[in-house]
């Protein structure tokens, strides 16, 4: 084993938006002076928003550094044949105060072919939601590109979308060319490919302070949409304590629900780095003698190399996450 690695823990990178509120600070104590923080990006690789080490003897180093010097210890050895130094997937918790734009993402052949870029299809787990509110996914009805095209036009666009009411566990696999929005009052667990790129197709006519519409862009969008997907977008999963309990599978990341009551002696059986989003509670991950302990609204990596450690918590609930 790399003796140098253990679970490691990063600054969250926080970002002010338009729709953002102060959720991420009052409920899960990122500390931050922006008005609107809609968005803490937990673990990054993102060009220009890569993450820092917090913690241990790596503290200040980059997940950029770390890929350079790690390798396949950090990623695991098929991870790294296929990602090389580049970090496959992006961890963020995102609050909307407001509506999101209506929007989606382009699949891993357009984004290559036009920015250079990963698709980005993602995972929600609805953190915490606000009575009544409600998460945008796909259309309400069979869609055409014309039908569609024509509600843009008439900014009647919302008439064809789909509403769902939401609440704290709900979760949610959005595809690759899926329109989607996050509403306002949701804050999610959000785990995607690592790419930054979004196709906005409406954003409710508003304005930043000095009067200006963020940019949209339905040009790039109508090549992107998938007009005829089935509604096989919400997910069914089990709750069995202590034990992972298997969310989303897809060949980007592979998600489960863990909620723990005791002292877990944990396997790493995949060729990949494991990482927990803690959603509720407090647990401490011991690994190769070194104990790191997170808090609701905290990250962290379990390293490829490590292959057997421990989780102990009176009461936590985890997302675990691999690729």
């Amino acid at each position: 084993m790399n003796n140098n690695l253990y679970p490691l823990k990063f600054n969250p990178i926080l970002k002010d938006k338009i729709w953002g509120g102060q959720k991420l600070k009052n409920l899960l104590n990122k500390k931050s002076d922006l008005s609107n923080i809609g968005e803490s990006w937990e673990i990054s690789d993102v060009e220009g928003d890569t993450s820092i080490v917090s913690n241990g003897t790596l503290k200040g180093q980059s997940l950029k550094d770390l890929l350079k010097i790690y390798k396949a210890d950090l990623l695991g050895i098929q991870n790294y044949k296929v990602f090389k130094d580049k970090f496959p997937i992006l961890i963020k918790f995102i609050d909307a105060k407001e509506d999101l734009s209506i929007q989606l993402h382009p699949n891993d052949e357009l984004a290559a072919k036009r920015h250079k870029s990963f698709g980005k299809t993602e995972m929600w787990y609805v953190f915490q939601a606000d009575e009544g509110s409600n998460l945008i996914v796909g259309f309400n009805q069979k869609m055409t590109p014309e039908k569609y095209l024509e509600h843009l036009e008439n900014k009647t666009l919302t008439k064809i979308l789909n509403f769902d009411t939401v609440k704290t566990g709900d979760t949610y696999f959005i595809e690759v060319g899926r329109v989607h929005a996050i509403g306002a009052g949701v804050m999610v667990a959000e785990i995607q490919q690592t790419s930054d790129i979004t196709y906005r197709v409406y954003d409710w006519d508003r304005v930043d302070d000095h009067g200006n519409e963020r940019e949209l862009h339905n040009d790039l969008a109508i090549d992107a949409i998938e007009f005829d997907m089935p509604d096989n977008f919400r997910v069914t999963y089990e709750k069995t304590e202590n034990t992972s309990n298997e969310m989303v599978s897809c060949p980007y990341f592979t998600t489960s629900y863990l909620k723990i009551n005791k002292l877990l002696k944990k396997e790493n059986q995949h060729d990949s780095f494991i990482i927990y989003m803690c959603v509720e509670g407090a647990a401490t991950i011991t690994a190769n003698g070194f104990s790191e302990t997170i808090k609701k609204g905290e990250t962290i990596l379990v390293p490829a190399v490590i292959k057997g450690y421990e989780i102990n918590s009176e009461n936590a609930t985890l997302l675990e996450v691999y690729v």
